[in-house]
């Protein structure tokens, strides 16, 4: 389950984007887990893996549409050759306050259920944990979580509704069933509709799982501790003999210091999470 400890610990920085969100996002897990079949740490890893690739971890609650017409060339090519090109398809010119506007509702505009011819395209871009995008799809997650998202798609970010529209997105996108076989390709193709950031996404389950299951010291006993330290060069080498004496206890400091944590010698869910994604690198 989600606590306070453990969402300040990997998403650090996500208040700053939307002021209560971790808060809000721990007061409704209980309720939103068990509503939609939540009922394991490895489905919630996986989702709240999605979630730290898609919205960046809390930071990117709102998907970023500041494109200069090069950058979109790059973004596009197959819809844009050349910057003139990508302003005459647009409508737009060199130097237009409202270009990221038309430029946004012309290559969103008639998919995902956004209206040609209107502003559905720049509206409903990405938002939320999961990064719902499109008026269609806005529609159908408003529907199954009881909010107009269509007339009001900022709900989708309101710390007492992010958690819930997440999973409910994630859900809806056929993740679920992927999730509890540990598939995270096929989540990651049912959720993001490819296979961006697969790696990016990797990593983050992996550190997911070993905070999740650190919950239980019996997951994670100070021998896999001293082995995992020995494996990432302890010096002195360890024995991995279970007991959390003062040569463990420098090596965890030693490690701490090396990754830019807080050097207190103590094995919480962010020190665990850097030794996971450190073994995962060698």
């Amino acid at each position: 389950m989600l606590t306070l400890e453990i969402m300040h610990a990997m998403w650090p920085n996500s208040n700053n984007s939307v002021p209560g969100l971790v808060e809000g996002m721990v007061a409704a897990a209980p309720a939103v887990f068990a509503k939609y079949g939540f009922n394991s740490g490895l489905v919630i890893a996986h989702a709240m893996a999605q979630f730290s690739q898609e919205c960046g971890a809390g930071n990117e609650m709102i998907e970023n549409i500041n494109y200069t017409a090069k950058r979109a060339c790059q973004v596009w090519p197959s819809r844009f050759q050349s910057e003139a090109d990508c302003f005459a398809k647009v409508g737009s010119f060199e130097g237009d306050p409202d270009f990221r506007i038309k430029l946004i509702d012309n290559v969103y505009g008639g998919r995902n259920g956004n209206r040609p011819g209107t502003h559905d395209g720049s509206t409903y871009i990405g938002r939320g944990l999961s990064q719902v995008t499109g008026r269609g799809n806005y529609d159908s997650l408003g529907a199954r979580v009881g909010l107009d998202l269509v007339n009001e798609p900022d709900f989708v970010n309101a710390p007492a509704n992010a958690l819930e529209c997440g999973v409910a997105d994630f859900v809806i996108c056929g993740c679920l069933p992927f999730a509890q076989a540990d598939d995270v390709s096929g989540v990651t193709m049912h959720l993001n509709g490819g296979f961006t950031g697969l790696d990016e996404r990797t990593l983050w389950l992996a550190r997911w799982k070993t905070v999740l299951s650190s919950q239980n010291p019996a997951l994670h006993s100070t021998t896999w501790l001293q082995i995992s330290l020995n494996k990432l060069g302890a010096d002195p080498p360890l024995v991995p003999d279970g007991s959390y004496g003062p040569l463990t206890a420098a090596a965890v400091k030693d490690f701490q210091e090396s990754h830019r944590l807080n050097s207190d010698g103590k094995v919480g869910p962010e020190t665990l999470a850097a030794i996971d994604s450190a073994l995962l690198a060698l």
